[in-house]
């Protein structure tokens, strides 16, 4: 009994020792991507900026999703790039981040038709495939918070998008310690999916960046 509880508490410190290494991995080569504000003024030619999504409140969003919304406008008032990608869960009828991602967008003055919405965003690596595959961005800007800038980052990066980071972190967060652990696990598990590299939840057909963004409006 000795010898296998040895045996098991080896295996649980080198299962926590490649968990912890991939995380630090993961971190250590993006993060020269994250950039500040003025930072990303600099970089040229960038397709779009690309809003993960991050949960909504009735018809309203979230205080994490408003931060990326006000940021991603901030960079495209600063002319970073002038089409936003709006990329959520629209997964059911009742609940739909996207539309209020786009609206809230457009109530703060930016034009409809500049804002494509990724109706099948439903995680951050579907989010990064399909804005390779169906709207075709090959160099972006990503906007979330930076403990899953990381992440972003990194699944770019084995899905050959040129990608760079700005953080939205203006204000702390109820429930921050439980999702930077729960980013460790998250971190991990799509470091093995880049690996394989499987095709997103729903796929569809080609969206340019080049039209206008209502070609994604599903509502009169």
């Amino acid at each position: 009994m000795k010898k296998m509880a040895k045996y098991i508490a080896i295996c649980i410190v080198v299962v926590i020792i490649i968990i912890l290494a991939i995380n630090f991995y993961v971190k250590i080569i993006t993060r020269k991507q994250i950039k500040s504000e003025e930072e990303a003024k600099q970089v040229n030619d960038v397709d779009c900026i690309l809003v993960l999504g991050a949960g909504i409140w009735g018809n309203k969003p979230s205080h994490m999703l408003e931060d990326r919304l006000l940021q991603s406008i901030s960079l495209y008032e600063k002319n970073v790039s002038k089409k936003i990608i709006m990329s959520g869960d629209h997964s059911k009828e009742n609940y739909d981040e996207v539309n209020i991602m786009k609206q809230f967008a457009i109530d703060k003055g930016v034009p409809s038709e500049d804002i494509f919405m990724d109706h099948a965003g439903l995680s951050s690596y579907d989010s990064l495939y399909r804005a390779k595959e169906i709207f075709d961005a090959k160099k972006l800007i990503i906007v979330t918070q930076k403990y899953h800038l990381y992440r972003a980052l990194y699944i770019a990066k084995q899905l050959d998008i040129e990608a760079y980071g700005v953080c939205a972190n203006p204000r702390e967060y109820a429930g921050q310690s439980y999702r930077e652990f729960r980013e460790i696990i998250a971190r991990d598990k799509d470091f093995v999916k880049c690996i394989f590299k499987p095709k997103p939840t729903f796929l569809g057909d080609k969206i340019s960046l080049l039209d206008s963004g209502d070609v994604t409006n599903d509502k009169k």
